[in-house]
C-alpha cells in the first residue's frame, strides 16, 4: 500500500499527464524499443506507427495517477489491459523493463520538474499499479491454460479451410495440429496469431475476433485486407489473403477479451456493425440463436456495398427466423445492389433512424467497427437516452474514447 504523503504526490502530477501524456509515452517506447529490441516482437508495430498504443498508454497512465487511492475503480481498464497482455504473452519479467523506462521517460520529458520525489513515488505507484497487473494476468493465464482444451502460450493450428467473403474479407478456418479438443470462448472474443513473415526481423502479432459460434471443433476468423503493404496493418493483412492457404500452420493464442455477450439476459439485443466489424457480431448473434432460442435479436450492419459486404448469406438465414430482424446499409450501393434490392437504407446508421425501428427502452447495445462508426453511434444512443450500462463497444486495437 502506498502511503498517504506519496498518494498526494501522485495526485499532483496529474495535470501535468494531462498536457505531456503521450509526449511522455512516446519517449518510453522509444527508449523501451531501443534498448530491448527484442520486445517488438511482442508488441504491435501498427498501433506503435498510427500512435494508438502511445495515446492508449497516455490514458492509462493519467487514469492511474487519478485513481492511485482506489485503484478499484480503474478494474474494468486493468481487465481489458490484461486480455490483451495474456494474449500476447506478456509476463511478470516484462513489467521492469516497462517501469525503468517509463521513470526514465517521465525525467526525460519533464527535466527538472521531475524531481527526486516525483520520480520516486511514481517508482512505488508503479509497483503497486504493475502487482496489480501481475495477479490478474496470472489468473488468465492460469485460466487459460487449465480449462478444457485450454492451453499456455501459442499452439499450432492448421487452415482447414479458407473462404474469400468479399473483396476485401476473407475467412480462415483453424482447427488444431493435434486434433486435440480446443478451449470454449464467449462471443466477442478473439485469438491472437503469431506470424513469423519470411524477410521480416520481428514477429508480428495480431488479434482477430472469431467469427463463429463457440462450440464447434475449429475457430473461424474473418480477416480484412488493409490496403497496402507499406504500412504493418497492411503487412499482416495481405501476407494472411496472399501468402496463407488451406493447410498452412499458424500460431494462436487461447481466446481473450472482455467486449463478451451478456448471455445471462433475455432483454432484446442489438449488435451493430460498420464494415470488418460485424465479426464479433456475427458470433454474437449465432449464439443468441442457437442458446437463447426466443431471444429478440436485431442485427444492422453498414458497409459501402455488396462488393465489400462480408458473411452475408449468414445473416439472411438466420434472419428468416422470427425472433431475428436484419437491416442492410450501403452509403456507396452499386447499380446492381438498387436493382437487386440488395440493401434497405442507403446512406448511414443515424439517431432518427434508430429511433424510428429500435425498440430503445429495455435493449442491450453492441457495436463495433471503424473509430467515426462507433462515435456516431455511442453518440446516438446517448442521445435517445440508453443508459450507459446498456451500451457495449469493442475497438480494435487499444482501447480508445467515443467522446468527442
Amino acid at each position: 500500500m502506498l502511503d498517504q504523503k506519496t498518494i498526494e504526490i501522485i495526485k499532483s502530477t496529474v495535470p501535468v499527464l494531462e498536457q505531456h501524456g503521450e509526449t511522455i509515452t512516446t519517449r518510453f517506447y522509444q527508449l523501451m524499443f531501443g534498448n530491448h529490441p527484442e520486445l517488438l516482437n511482442i508488441f504491435n508495430h501498427a498501433n506503435q506507427k498510427q500512435g494508438r498504443q502511445q495515446k492508449a498508454l497516455a490514458g492509462t497512465v493519467y487514469a492511474a495517477a487519478m485513481y492511485i487511492d482506489n485503484l478499484e475503480a480503474i478494474l474494468p481498464v486493468v481487465t481489458q489491459i490484461a486480455h490483451k497482455h495474456r494474449s500476447l504473452g506478456i509476463k511478470p519479467e516484462h513489467y521492469p523493463i516497462v517501469g525503468k523506462h517509463l521513470l526514465l521517460a517521465i525525467k526525460d520529458v519533464l527535466g527538472d520538474a521531475a524531481t527526486d520525489e516525483i520520480i520516486n513515488a511514481w517508482a512505488e505507484a508503479y509497483n503497486v499499479i504493475a502487482d496489480a497487473f501481475i495477479s490478474v494476468e496470472a489468473e488468465m493465464y492460469e485460466e487459460a491454460e487449465n480449462q478444457a482444451g485450454g492451453w499456455d502460450g501459442f499452439r499450432s493450428f492448421m487452415v482447414d479451410r479458407k473462404v474469400v467473403e468479399s473483396d476485401v474479407i476473407t475467412s480462415f478456418y483453424l482447427k488444431p495440429e493435434d486434433q486435440k479438443g480446443i478451449a470454449g470462448f464467449i462471443p466477442g472474443q478473439y485469438i491472437s496469431i503469431k506470424l513469423e513473415i519470411e524477410g521480416e526481423e520481428f514477429t508480428h502479432i495480431r488479434q482477430y475476433s472469431l467469427s463463429d459460434a463457440p462450440g464447434k471443433d475449429y475457430y473461424r476468423i474473418s480477416v480484412k485486407r488493409e490496403a497496402g503493404t507499406a504500412n504493418p496493418d497492411g503487412r499482416v493483412s495481405n501476407y494472411l489473403h496472399n501468402d496463407v492457404n488451406e493447410g498452412d500452420i499458424l500460431k494462436i493464442s487461447a481466446p481473450a477479451g472482455d467486449f463478451v455477450l451478456d448471455t445471462e439476459k433475455t432483454t432484446p439485443v442489438v449488435l451493430l456493425s460498420g464494415g470488418v466489424g460485424l465479426t464479433p457480431m456475427m458470433s454474437m448473434l449465432k449464439t443468441v440463436v442457437k442458446m437463447q432460442q426466443g431471444r429478440k435479436v436485431t442485427f444492422v450492419h453498414a458497409a459501402a456495398n455488396s462488393n465489400v459486404h462480408a458473411l452475408r448469406d449468414e445473416v439472411e438465414e438466420l434472419a428468416a427466423l422470427d425472433h431475428v430482424n436484419s437491416f442492410i446499409f450501403y452509403d456507396a450501393p452499386t447499380e446492381e445492389d438498387r436493382l437487386n434490392n440488395r440493401f434497405d437504407v442507403e446512406g448511414y446508421i443515424t439517431r432518427d433512424w434508430l429511433k424510428s425501428n429500435i425498440s430503445i427502452e429495455d435493449a442491450d447495445f453492441y457495436f463495433c467497427g471503424p473509430v467515426p462508426f462507433m462515435k456516431a453511434i455511442n453518440r446516438s444512443l446517448k442521445d435517445l437516452g440508453v443508459f450507459e450500462e446498456r451500451i457495449h463497444f469493442e475497438f480494435f486495437g487499444p482501447k480508445g474514447d467515443l467522446e468527442e
